[in-house]
């Protein structure tokens, strides 16, 4: 396989991870590297003590995550990255990857904007998620409940995120848009296909 990037986009709650862990089981020359992964690591260094401490540590993390994406280019690295992306970073992104000559790929992940919400929802609440993402103030091991937490996104605000901020519309390199509204209907080995095709 060629040297790859492929980008998992689209909306909240379409299960990118599970995507993810999927194409590596496939492709296992992928490696992983998660905008997510990056931020929940300074939040557990740093800590932060209101959404204006939250949103700098944000902003450290992506140049971290910019960062070990050029190392692991220059080490001729392929990698598959999940995340929301939207306008905010696709000329990074497509900087990079033409500076280290990659194949881009994106797929993009949408669906009913409803049933989204309600899987997003149910991950916030689940204790796997780390609670830098749903609180206003966080310190590595601080005593709350999931359901407790104060900054839980409601309908609204999951609404207005998905249709305002491009998620549904991302794309660089070649593009596959897929509906996950029902993963049972999901045509996974499809996209395994496509990919294959694309890196030869």
């Amino acid at each position: 396989m060629k040297q790859m990037l492929i980008l998992l986009a689209g909306y909240p709650g379409t299960g990118k991870s599970y995507l993810a862990n999927m194409l590596i089981e496939r492709f296992p020359e992928l490696q992983i590297l998660s905008p997510d992964d990056v931020k929940e690591e300074y939040w557990d260094r740093y800590g932060f003590h209101d959404l204006k401490e939250k949103e700098e540590l944000i902003k450290l993390s992506w140049q971290e995550y910019y960062k070990r994406m050029e190392d692991a280019f220059a080490k001729h690295k392929s990698l598959i990255s999940d995340y929301p992306f939207s306008h905010k970073q696709r000329d990074q992104l497509e900087s990079i990857s033409s500076r280290h000559h990659c194949q881009v790929v994106t797929i993009r992940l949408v669906g009913d904007i409803g049933v989204l919400y309600e899987r997003q929802r149910k991950r916030d609440l689940d204790n796997s998620r780390h609670m830098g993402h749903i609180v206003c103030c966080y310190q590595k091991g601080m005593p709350i409940a999931h359901e407790d937490a104060d900054n839980l996104l409601t309908y609204e605000e999951f609404y207005r995120r998905c249709t305002e901020r491009g998620y549904g519309e991302f794309a660089l390199g070649e593009t596959i848009e897929l509906d996950v509204t029902d993963f049972s209907k999901v045509d996974y080995e499809a996209v395994f296909q496509r990919i294959k095709e694309i890196g030869k």
